[in-house]
């Protein structure tokens, strides 16, 4: 998995929120692997006929019905979203709100991404069978230091911690990735794939640095 966080940033401002998708979209294809994209909530009915799943970059454990203001499961699902991010460093939740909305999501069978700061919370959250933990030291998120490279010791840790709860959650690496060897070396710690958003939303060429990370995801996989 290869998720794009477009977070906030002016670049996905408009109609360009449907240009990073069409090229992801294309590069997905011409790779044969997958790749999410994870749009502003506004911008979420812009990218629909996007080939391949769409995430929410957060969810609310609030009830369907009247309340307002609050992005619930329930309504993303009739809206044809893939999944969520959960507990992203730049959104953080309550423990209690992470176990809930992980089952709500599950029952309505979506993706579920929950993110992780350290490898004590990707144990914790890895035993309630998420699709994909994602870790995420905060003070590498935006600093072009990659976490595979800056604390590779985090990524083999974390792997095992997923690995323990034994079920079927998967690991994914995000902080700090801008490049295909960032890719490559995360992947060949364990990871099973990324989450980035600079590194590809602030790049000068979308299609190239999408196409590099994607080359950086199929070598790893020719050498299992």
């Amino acid at each position: 998995m290869f998720i794009i966080n477009y977070k906030n940033y002016e670049e996905i401002a408009g109609d360009k929120a449907v240009k990073l998708a069409s090229v992801a979209s294309n590069i997905a294809k011409k790779y044969k692997i997958k790749i999410a994209i994870a749009p502003p909530h506004h911008l979420l009915s812009a990218v629909k006929n996007y080939s391949g799943p769409v995430l929410s970059q957060h969810v609310d454990n609030s009830k369907t019905g009247s309340t307002t203001g609050f992005v619930v499961p329930e309504l993303l699902k009739k809206s044809n979203i893939s999944g969520s991010l959960i507990n992203h460093s730049e959104h953080r939740i309550p423990g209690k709100d992470i176990i809930e909305l992980v089952e709500r999501l599950q029952k309505l069978k979506m993706i579920t991404v929950v993110c992780v700061k350290d490898v004590a919370e990707a144990a914790k959250y890895a035993k309630l069978n998420p699709t994909y933990i994602a870790i995420e030291p905060p003070e590498l998120i935006g600093s072009g230091k990659a976490v595979s490279t800056e604390k590779p010791e985090l990524i083999t840790k974390a792997v095992k911690a997923v690995r323990d709860a034994k079920n079927s959650t998967k690991l994914l690496c995000g902080a700090g990735i801008v490049s295909g060897q960032d890719v490559r070396k995360a992947m060949d710690l364990g990871s099973n794939g990324i989450l980035v958003a600079s590194g590809i939303v602030k790049a000068k060429n979308w299609n190239a640095i999408v196409e590099e990370f994607a080359k950086g995801m199929l070598k790893t996989r020719s050498k299992r």
